[in-house]
């Protein structure tokens, strides 16, 4: 009973040294995740700066993205029109958000010495324009371009009234062909948004 036992206990161990082994040797093959960020735009290549009245605050969001976008990793579509989940290249933050940080930056560049908050902001502050965003359409193929369309709203907070809606549509070469790529071309196009963003809120 003793040597049955014995060799029970040695069977179980070597079990477990085995398994021990395979897990330590398949660990470093796996490959790691990587994370992108999107770029602000460069205020030195800001080619036009507009004012607007330093006493006017303008609120940026919600940005409204497509339920196949709401996912930490990045998508694109293949040809056969079929979308593809990256399993280890993801944005550093929800896309949503990243985006709304995104064009406050941008119109910070553009808009000097204007006064941006993110929604939700606090009740507290007389925010008088409301920049509402909706992406109606991010279809990226890594080996041709970016297709980006966007439906915007400005808004008179203090009246409850949009003055301004209007939807855009951008088409961006990925340049290189890869996620990098991919995080470059959204951050142009983005800017371009801005921009027009920038320009309504300089005509009222």
């Amino acid at each position: 009973m003793k040597q049955l036992n014995f060799k029970s206990c040695v069977g179980v161990s070597m079990i477990c040294l085995v398994l021990g082994l395979s897990s330590c040797i398949s660990i470093p093959n796996s490959p790691s995740s990587r994370f992108y960020a999107l770029s602000v735009v460069d205020e030195n290549q800001v080619s036009k700066k507009i004012k607007i009245p330093s006493n006017v605050i303008v609120g940026i969001g919600p940005v409204r993205i497509p339920e196949y976008l709401d996912r930490p990793q990045m998508v694109t579509r293949n040809k056969d029109n079929m979308f593809q989940f990256a399993q280890f290249d993801r944005w550093g933050e929800s896309l949503d958000l990243g985006l709304a940080h995104l064009i406050r930056e941008d119109l910070t560049a553009m808009l000097p010495g204007s006064k941006l908050t993110l929604y939700p902001w606090n009740p507290s502050i007389a925010v008088k324009y409301q920049v509402v965003v909706e992406v109606v359409q991010l279809d990226s193929q890594l080996d041709g371009e970016m297709h980006f369309v966007v439906q915007w709203t400005l808004i008179d907070v203090q009246n409850a009234k949009a003055v301004i809606i209007k939807r855009t549509e951008f088409h961006q070469p990925i340049i290189p062909p890869n996620y990098s790529g991919l995080a470059k071309a959204l951050s142009s196009a983005c800017a371009s948004l801005s921009i027009q963003i920038a320009q309504a809120l300089g005509s009222l």
